[in-house]
């Protein structure tokens, strides 16, 4: 039976989910640390490709990636560390990035900016030897989709199209699968392993890994849940 009433509610459910998302978006467009490209712009025809530390940081210094950021916890207490860089929070949905651009305008960071795109693109957003270091952190492990993986060998080859020769990507997870797939697509890939652990906060590993920590990893860290890492090269 047709219920006129549950269909009317659904309708203005909906039109109050757009009309957030477009005060989001307005909101997004007063941050000029936050880069949104168009779909034409991802797909090849990016403004910025080559440029973002002439035009978009106004320094030399090296950029890092934080893919799939959300609302860009790590990259925001990285950037607080390491004023010598220059760090870019990745994601797709405007809302979290958003959170992001306050905190870093109200903390008055200065050396981050945040990329609205999707990740599949990145290759696209940045020319060859534009990028010093790719941070990964508490990805979806995808359990049932393998190349839609983050660390994946269709994402990997990507990466490497930015990546510098030096350069590397940093794995941090909770998920025993996404830990386990990545060392063995790095095996399958005959790439250059530089270190992993599967459990970071109990095997002396030290550095920035384990120095920033984010609202769900203290969470998960009192759940008893171990913290992995893995750091590897793409070329060798």
């Amino acid at each position: 039976m047709y219920d006129k009433t549950r269909f009317l509610l659904y309708l203005q459910q909906k039109k109050s989910v757009a009309k957030h998302k477009l005060q989001l978006y307005s909101e997004s467009t007063e941050f000029d640390t936050i880069i949104q490209p168009t779909l034409e712009e991802q797909l090849g025809k990016f403004p910025f490709q080559g440029t973002w530390n002439t035009e978009i940081f106004h320094n030399n210094n090296p950029i890092v990636l934080e893919l799939g950021c959300g609302k860009a916890e790590y990259s925001l207490m990285l950037a607080q560390q390491h004023p010598e860089k220059n760090f870019i929070g990745v994601d797709i949905k405007g809302d979290r990035i958003l959170r992001g651009a306050r905190e870093a305008k109200e903390k008055n960071i200065s050396n981050i900016r945040f990329l609205r795109m999707q990740i599949e693109q990145i290759h696209n957003a940045f020319s060859e030897n534009e990028i010093k270091e790719i941070w990964i952190t508490f990805p979806d492990p995808q359990p049932h989709k393998k190349r839609k993986r983050l660390t994946s060998e269709q994402f990997l080859n990507k990466y490497k199209k930015i990546l510098i020769k030096e350069g590397f990507i940093n794995l941090k997870t909770d998920s025993t699968l996404f830990y386990e797939s990545t060392l063995e697509t790095i095996k399958e890939m005959n790439l250059q392993l530089l270190y992993s652990s599967s459990d970071i906060y109990n095997d002396g590993t030290t550095g920035d890994v384990v120095n920033a920590k984010t609202y769900y990893e203290r969470k998960w860290l009192k759940e008893g849940l171990d913290i992995k890492y893995v750091k590897f090269k793409l070329h060798q």
